[in-house]
C-alpha cells in the first residue's frame, strides 16, 4: 500500500475533503511544471546571451592588452602607468531590477558611453602617443561588455536558482504529495467500502433474527 497521511478518519467528509486537496495539488502541480519548462527556456536564452558577452568582452580585453604592451614598448611601463594615473577612476552607473518569470534580474545602466577622448582621460596629445589612446579606448569598451556581463551572469545565477527551487516543489507535489493524497483517498474509500458491507451484514443478520422471532 502506498504512503498514506496518518490521523485522517475515514469518513465520507474527509474524503470529500481528500478529494478537493487532490485536484488544488495535480493543478498547482501542472501550473509549476509549466512555470519550470519556462524558466528553463529564459535560463538557456541568457546563457546564450552570456556565452555571446563573454566572447566579446574577451575578444575587447584581448586588443586592449595588446594596445597597452605597444604604448608601455613607445613610452615606457613607468609613463604608461603615469598616464594611467591622471584618469578618473570613478565610473557612475545606476543599479535597479527588472522580472523575468517573477525574478529578480539586476540591471545595470550607464548614463552614456565609457569611451572618452583624451581630454576627459586627463592628459592631453602631447603627453601620450596613439597607441595609449587606442588601449585606454579598448579598455573602456571592454569595461563596458564586461558590466553587461556582470548583469547577465547575475542574471544566470538567479534563474538558476529559480529554476531549481521550482523543480524541488515540483518533485515534492509529484513524488510526495499527490501520492500520499492519492493514496490516502483510496484506502478511505476502500475502509468505507469495507463498512458498508460490514453494516449491510450486520443488517441481513438483525432482519434474519428478527423474522425467526416472528
Amino acid at each position: 500500500m502506498p504512503d498514506i497521511i496518518e490521523g485522517v478518519s475515514p469518513t465520507r467528509m474527509a474524503l470529500l475533503s481528500l478529494r478537493r486537496r487532490e485536484k488544488l495539488a495535480e493543478k498547482g502541480h501542472d501550473l509549476l511544471r509549466e512555470k519550470r519548462d519556462a524558466l528553463i527556456a529564459e535560463f538557456l536564452s541568457v546563457v546564450c546571451e552570456v556565452r555571446s558577452e563573454r566572447k566579446e568582452a574577451e575578444a575587447k580585453l584581448r586588443e586592449a592588452f595588446t594596445n597597452l604592451i605597444l604604448a608601455q614598448a613607445r613610452l615606457g611601463v613607468d609613463e604608461v602607468r603615469q598616464l594611467s594615473l591622471m584618469t578618473s577612476q570613478e565610473i557612475a552607473f545606476d543599479f535597479s531590477y527588472r522580472s523575468i518569470m517573477g525574478v529578480a534580474v539586476p540591471i545595470i545602466e550607464l548614463p552614456g558611453t565609457l569611451t572618452r577622448n583624451a581630454a576627459d582621460r586627463g592628459y592631453g596629445f602631447t603627453d601620450t602617443s596613439a597607441a595609449v589612446d587606442t588601449s585606454a579606448r579598448a579598455f573602456e569598451e571592454a569595461l563596458e561588455r564586461l558590466l553587461k556581463l556582470a548583469e547577465l551572469e547575475e542574471a544566470v545565477r538567479n534563474l538558476a536558482g529559480e529554476v531549481e527551487k521550482t523543480k524541488r516543489r515540483v518533485n515534492a507535489l509529484e513524488y510526495v504529495m499527490i501520492p500520499r493524497l492519492r493514496g490516502t483517498r483510496k484506502y478511505i474509500q476502500m475502509r468505507l467500502a469495507e463498512m458498508e458491507r460490514e453494516n449491510f451484514t450486520r443488517l441481513k443478520k438483525i432482519k434474519s433474527m428478527l423474522e425467526q422471532k416472528g
